[in-house]
């Protein structure tokens, strides 16, 4: 049986960070053929599930970059790696001697995600936190109040290249942390059309198996998976490329993802996805 996964931001989803009609009525095409389809996108459960509802995303979704699995049917996390109390406090030592404002992505009250920051120190952090509590339902919180015994997710911040390098060479020796990182929306106070080397830039550490692609193989034994379609667009779906039998970039995607990819497709604002599906599975 053949499992086709998308990752959402820039990939699924639109500048709007919605579904489009067209995707919308191609997702039902796909149901009506019975080609069973889910999510692996680096979104906690609240941020995913608004562009999802209505969509009948029912099969386990895969989330945090594959840290977890959330199983909508059985309303509960069904896997999960999550860092250790040490393996958090040596991310955030990183993250404070390059001077990165620290949000730490944690699972509370069962099934709810939480997120605890360090002192907001620009408009863009400030920015990112409203985006979280506002956008992505999520409760926020001082760092301070971090609990002594938290199950951390993932550490995530934004700050300069150099800031971003630093911290993935420090972690680059440890075999149980994976750092993604790429460049973060522009913002006007760093200059507007900033260059590579003076734009934001963000980093999110993860524990090394809970990847996109580890997921993806849970989920091919979990369901009797025999065949995996991938479609993504950042550094953290080239796990997620390298376990299926076939993926696929819209041309908005890294240069690390288009080069390994099995066909470019249309840009993630112009339905790229729903386009290609349409052709690949003849739903037209």
């Amino acid at each position: 049986m053949t499992l086709v996964v998308f990752d959402l931001d820039g990939t699924l989803l639109n500048k709007q960070s919605r579904i489009s009609s067209f995707t919308a009525d191609t997702l039902e095409m796909m149901r009506a053929r019975n080609i069973r389809y889910t999510v692996a996108t680096g979104r906690t459960l609240q941020a995913a599930v608004g562009p999802l509802t209505h969509h009948h995303f029912v099969l386990p979704m895969i989330l945090k970059n594959g840290a977890i699995i959330w199983s909508p049917e059985e309303a509960r996390y069904s896997h999960h790696h999550l860092l250790t109390r040490q393996e958090v406090w040596h991310v955030l030592a990183a993250f404070t001697l390059n001077e990165l404002t620290p949000f730490v992505f944690a699972l509370d009250d069962g099934y709810r995600h939480a997120l605890y920051h360090g002192p907001l120190r620009s408009r863009s952090e400030e920015k990112l936190a409203e985006l979280f509590e506002a956008e992505r339902s999520l409760p926020l919180e001082p760092l301070s109040k971090l609990p002594e015994e938290v199950r951390v997710i993932n550490v995530f911040s934004l700050g300069t290249l150099t800031a971003v390098d630093r911290v993935r060479a420090s972690i680059s020796g440890e075999s149980h942390l994976v750092a993604y990182s790429g460049v973060a929306i522009h913002e006007p106070e760093l200059g507007g059309r900033s260059t590579k080397d003076h734009a934001l830039h963000w980093i999110d550490i993860h524990h090394s198996k809970g990847s996109k692609g580890n997921a993806i193989n849970h989920l091919r034994s979990e369901l009797e998976i025999d065949h995996v379609i991938a479609f993504g667009d950042g550094d953290n779906d080239l796990s997620m490329f390298q376990c299926a039998d076939e993926g696929y970039a819209p041309q908005n995607a890294d240069p690390a993802l288009l080069d390994i990819a099995d066909k470019i497709i249309g840009h993630h604002d112009e339905d790229g996805v729903a386009h290609f599906l349409r052709e690949r599975f003849d739903l037209n």
